[in-house]
């Protein structure tokens, strides 16, 4: 039986969403360890790493080993696997990183899932021996990360896609800023090129009775450079010196700063959590699904 997960009205969860959200749900069961695999989701994905796995397992056993108990705890914060007596956190699988959860529908007890490793972002494969409670289990875990992805949009997740957009578009203005600057300094130069044209041109002589070029309105041509020398002088001073533009920090006509979304105001993240908001956004898209499958396919497997 397959159950793709979904959030639907009709879905029968385990537990009250209290006991996930304000508390855990614990379980015990046996590990039998982890292994990396190629993909996030498949049913035979988990297959092969429950048989690899297993057949590690018999080598342990046969050597006298005996496999680990563990404890697992869930909850919308998500999946911690402990050392049942000194509660030492062994692994803490985060829901948005647990893309694929199944349990045996042969065998009651196993069941595995998939998540993506926060350090080497290696998709690890889980497996576990759980005393015949593996579907309960399966479905605590769905459940936890329905509930953690609600939790997700209510806590401003879904604005995270309208921050991204804002962002592009401060992009956007900053380099639409940069090549207008780009522009203005190519038509100061063909300006001065011109102007020292003229100048090299002009008879011998006439050059201290020139006057200015004009455009064809009789209007000098504006220059931000010329602009302050053609000032005229009040009582043979030149005029104080016009203050330069600070580009340090800009400020609108009222005082405020422009609008920064790099910049972590009253409704906006600094870019460390923005960064852990979009890898969450990213992993709950993906979605986690559910899976009942056969992991005994031979009579080694059907001795676990």
């Amino acid at each position: 039986m397959n159950r793709a997960f979904s959030r639907k009205k009709d879905k029968t969860w385990m537990h009250t969403p209290e006991a996930l959200s304000k508390h855990f749900i614990p379980y015990n069961a046996k590990f039998l360890g982890s292994t990396e695999v190629e993909q996030p989701k498949g049913t035979e994905v988990v297959r092969d790493a429950v048989r690899k796995l297993k057949f590690a397992r018999h080598i342990k056993k046969s050597e006298g080993q005996k496999i680990p108990k563990v404890e697992l705890q869930i909850s919308i914060y998500g999946v911690k696997i402990l050392e049942p007596k000194t509660k030492e956190v062994q692994h803490n699988c985060q829901l948005h990183r647990i893309s694929f959860c199944a349990d045996d529908k042969t065998d009651k007890r196993i069941f595995t899932f998939i998540c993506k490793d926060s350090e080497s972002n290696k998709h690890l494969c889980y497996v576990f021996d759980s005393e015949k409670c593996a579907e309960e289990i399966t479905l605590t875990i769905g459940q936890a990360f329905d509930l953690a992805y609600r939790k997700f949009l209510e806590s401003g997740g879904k604005d995270v896609e309208t921050r991204k957009q804002i962002a592009g578009l401060q992009k956007r203005i900053q380099d639409l800023e940069t090549e207008n600057m780009e522009l203005k300094n190519k038509v100061q130069d063909l300006e001065n090129q011109l102007r020292i044209t003229q100048v090299s041109t002009s008879p011998a002589g006439s050059m201290t009775s020139q006057s200015p070029s004009t455009d064809i309105f009789d209007m000098i041509p504006f220059s931000p450079i010329s602009h302050q020398s053609s000032m005229p002088t009040r009582n043979g001073t030149q005029p104080p010196p016009v203050p330069s533009r600070s580009t340090e920090i800009k400020r609108d006509l009222f005082g405020a700063e422009p609008f920064d979304p790099f910049n972590c105001g009253a409704a906006d993240f600094p870019p460390d959590i923005q960064s852990k908001l979009d890898e969450m956004q990213e992993g709950f898209k993906m979605g986690l699904t559910l899976e009942g499958t056969v992991f005994c396919l031979d009579p080694l497997d059907s001795r676990c």
